[in-house]
């Protein structure tokens, strides 16, 4: 017997449902280099997710054909969204794809750009915050919820007293994450990762 809330009223276009039709466009996307991705800009705002394909140890379980789960997913709102002021989207979804590109090559000690593939779409601005959430918690990627600090920017000057990112304890090599406090070890970040799947 279904359990009661299964006896909703389905209402198609209620905003939650729009949003998971935008992540199911999504994830039939490609899958596409990520290399290649970010060798031509192209103009949108909208979502992403991030696959890894390579073999670092942590993360066999997240390489296909295991690996239909991202290992991180994110969105890129035009400039000037949060002011209500965006009215040319711009490229900011491939210069977002192109920062993460510039992480992951960054960490060469650890990663390889040509181990990672990508999806992502072009969305309405309405629907990115949205859709963003529902990948997350539709996904949990590892680099969203365990090993965190992928997105990070730079601090600024003056700002470098703050913890080191989960994700740049694991993945040295950013120059700005040298700059902070080194409170975390890469140990530290797969003993924190072992915790998370053994709560899965």
């Amino acid at each position: 017997m279904p359990p009661p809330s299964e006896g909703r009223e389905y209402n198609p276009l209620d905003y939650e449902n729009l949003a998971r039709n935008c992540v199911e466009e999504l994830m039939r996307r490609g899958p596409w280099a990520l290399d290649e991705v970010v060798a031509r800009a192209f103009e949108g705002a909208g979502v992403y997710a991030l696959f890894y394909a390579g073999d670092f140890p942590a993360y066999w379980g997240e390489r296909p054909p295991e690996g239909a789960r991202p290992i991180y997913v994110g969105k890129a709102v035009p400039s000037g969204a949060r002011k209500g002021q965006a009215s040319d989207p711009g490229s900011p979804l491939w210069g977002r794809l192109r920062e993460h590109h510039g992480s992951i090559a960054a960490a060469h000690s650890t990663l390889r750009t040509a181990d990672f593939l990508c999806r992502y779409l072009a969305v309405t601005p309405i629907w990115i915050t949205m859709a963003e959430r529902l990948l997350i918690e539709s996904f949990q990627p590892v680099w969203n919820v365990c090993i965190e600090g992928f997105g990070n920017h730079d601090p600024g000057s003056g700002r470098h007293r703050g913890e080191v990112p989960w994700w740049d304890a694991l993945h040295p090599g950013r120059p700005w994450a040298a700059r902070l406090r080194q409170t975390r070890s890469a140990a530290d970040a797969l003993t924190r990762l072992d915790q998370e799947r053994g709560r899965r």
